[in-house]
């Protein structure tokens, strides 16, 4: 049996620079995508308002809720605009903002995420400690999360911590959206916002935590293959649940001063040289997470 594969065999230092260089073009165009899905949902749901048009728009709202938490998280690590300073006006202003997440706040709880995993002291790790999970407690959870229970607790949670200037951002996104609805003729559709964020945001995020920390081997290794999985996403899970290339999951847990945008081309590298081998940590698609986190039944004995 072959030796396994180890991080420098299968990554170089020449390569790994080059996988670190930022692109303020390829940042800017992330962040242009996601603020054009979310005009074009407000704009399907207004032109053409029915049932399907008006679901679909709040599904592609919802996606990219997570998209601007992604933004942030990357804006965090200082690995998305060359521009330390840009970086922290967009994370703060641009993609935290919407979502009422303060970047400075957040950057340090994160950051104890990153130097703790695999360990009791992540705070991360009571979202995940008990999966897998038996199928009616997986089913509560995302009832709660699609019924708005765990959408509104968050909500109130915010709002009871609402202070200036922290929450400026938060506040002069919601004024700049809804003065932008109704000028347009539709504020109704300002709801849009809210529905997706408290009925759709909760349980995109709680899939997305399963997908990274959830259905993995051993979340108190040290080893990142262990205690970090990766979702091989198609296209429509990146447009819905997975945007910005946030399932590159155990690739940013070895890197995580690689660009987003660079993440698929080192998991290429890495599953091309082997350095995935014996190690089970790549979910093959959502449905794929969602087994693994489920807990089988044990089988009853025979009589």
């Amino acid at each position: 049996m072959s030796e396994p594969v180890s991080l420098s065999d299968a990554v170089s230092k020449d390569e790994l620079r080059a996988l670190m260089k930022t692109s303020d073009v390829k940042a800017l165009g992330i962040l242009a995508i996601n603020y054009s899905i979310i005009a074009g949902a407000f704009a399907m749901a207004i032109l053409w308002p029915n049932p399907l048009t008006i679901l679909l728009a709040i599904a592609l709202l919802a996606g990219r809720q997570l998209g601007l938490s992604v933004i942030m998280h990357d804006c965090a690590h200082h690995a998305f605009f060359s521009s330390r300073r840009v970086n922290e006006f967009v994370g703060h202003w641009l993609a935290g903002g919407p979502m009422n997440v303060s970047l400075r706040a957040y950057r340090k709880y994160h950051l104890t995420h990153h130097q703790h995993a695999g360990t009791p002291k992540d705070p991360d790790i009571a979202l995940v400690k008990n999966y897998p999970v038996p199928r009616d407690s997986l089913r509560r959870k995302f009832t709660r999360d699609f019924t708005g229970r765990t959408g509104i607790r968050d909500l109130i949670f915010k709002l009871r911590k609402l202070k200036l200037p922290k929450d400026l951002p938060w506040l002069a996104f919601h004024a700049v959206l809804f003065a932008a609805l109704w000028l347009a003729g539709a504020p109704w559709a300002y709801a849009l916002w809210w529905v997706a964020e408290l009925f759709v945001f909760p349980a995109v995020t709680r899939l997305r935590n399963i997908g990274e920390h959830g259905v993995v081997k051993d979340r108190l290794s040290l080893e990142p293959r262990d205690n970090t999985n990766t979702t091989i996403a198609n296209p429509i899970e990146r447009l819905f649940l997975a945007p910005n290339y946030v399932n590159y999951h155990c690739e940013h847990h070895h890197f995580a001063a690689v660009p987003p945008y660079n993440l698929p081309k080192l998991h290429r590298l890495l599953r091309e040289r082997g350095y995935y081998d014996r190690h089970d940590c790549l979910s093959r698609g959502y449905r794929d997470v969602i087994r693994r986190a489920i807990r089988p039944e044990p089988v009853a004995a025979a009589a």
